[in-house]
């Protein structure tokens, strides 16, 4: 989606026999095959999604249609767990929200269903902007990757770039990176002044190399959003990059946290169904009432990310909508991810990022 695409996108406002008794009551209780047929277990990201996708998804989908839905966080980006289930046929999960890139990782594998009916996409998920969705995957929310900083701290000398955030003398200040290369492998060549437009494919060398730099100063190496949300409210560093719903958590309990939306890396994340599981038409159904508008602005108090639904603006506080990613405001600013890129190449980067933790 251009630029301009998603701010228009954005202001579009967007369930005879004693005896044989007696043998009953006497013999161990054996759940039955069809308890768990109108239950399903949906991976998420836990943290704020915990209320939020409960008020928005959960809780009214199981009112509506009577059908459970249990959501279970788990480690970021868990493509590895979901690829041992497949081959196991051992479904923890019948679902999982992953961000657009781990998505394309696992379609690459043939580890996803398709996530409409045989009939085609319903009227809900039909509605979604075919930009915010895949066969595989059905956008639930934009969020972006930024830099945040304390400002009772670095108020005075804040970083304003990703320049900056790599500028440990010239803008002091604990700082905290992520343990991934998505997001980092981006910050770190922007840090070393190659242009937006000439991030992909990315030069795996000169990231690296540009990381070095750093490497040394870095006070966390942070694994999961919430972490970085706890981070920012005890103030154990001064900035980091993060996704901008982690930051504004910290923000909403009132601590003096800061946004930069420059340079700002965006994408989506949502809803996909494990291949060959015993519940993907109930994940579907799922899938099609989640992709309603009214839906998805109940999230937005809790998690600071756009909705992808085109009228769920119609629905979301004005103030609220001022936080979130899709403004338009802020995403003239970002740079949208490659996602085809780390589909094809996550593994590898993986790999040669760990190595690199190592050396």
């Amino acid at each position: 989606m251009t630029k301009d695409k998603l701010s228009n996108f954005s202001r579009r406002t967007f369930l005879g026999a004693t005896a044989a008794g007696a043998t009953v009551l006497a013999a161990p209780f054996v759940k039955p095959s069809w308890a768990n047929e109108r239950k399903i277990v949906m991976r998420d990201p836990g943290g704020p999604f915990t209320p939020g996708f409960g008020a928005a998804f959960y809780e009214p989908f199981k009112k509506e249609t009577g059908i459970e839905v249990v959501g279970l966080q788990s480690s970021h980006e868990p493509t590895g767990q979901i690829k041992a289930m497949i081959e196991a046929k051992n479904y923890t999960w019948d679902g999982a929200s992953l961000s657009k890139a781990s998505h394309q990782s696992l379609v690459n594998l043939g580890y996803l269903e398709e996530i409409a009916p045989k009939g085609g996409p319903g009227p809900n998920l039909s509605k979604i902007p075919e930009s915010m969705r895949t066969p595989h995957l059905m956008g639930t929310d934009v969020y972006a990757t930024l830099i945040a900083y304390r400002t009772d701290t670095m108020g005075k000398n804040p970083p304003k770039n990703w320049k900056d955030l790599w500028d440990v003398k010239g803008v002091p200040g604990a700082r905290s990176l992520r343990k991934h290369p998505f997001d980092t492998m981006e910050a770190a060549l922007m840090a070393d002044g190659v242009a937006p437009a000439d991030l992909y494919p990315i030069d795996f060398d000169r990231a690296f190399k540009s990381l070095d730099k750093i490497k040394d100063d870095v006070a966390v190496w942070w694994t999961g959003g919430a972490q970085t949300s706890q981070l920012l409210k005890a103030g154990e560093v001064d900035c980091l990059f993060t996704w901008n719903g982690r930051a504004q958590v910290a923000i909403d309990d009132g601590a003096p946290v800061e946004l930069v939306w420059d340079q700002a890396l965006w994408t989506f994340e949502g809803w996909t169904i494990l291949k060959g599981g015993p519940k993907a038409d109930l994940v579907r159904e799922f899938i099609e009432f989640c992709a309603q508008g009214k839906q998805q602005a109940l999230y937005t108090p809790h998690v600071a990310y756009g909705p992808t639904a085109p009228d769920a603006y119609e629905f979301v506080d004005p103030e609220r909508a001022k936080v979130l990613p899709t403004n338009p405001e802020y995403i003239k600013k970002m740079v949208n991810v490659d996602t085809d890129f780390w589909g094809k190449n996550k593994e590898s980067a993986s790999e040669k990022f760990n190595a690199w933790l190592l050396s």
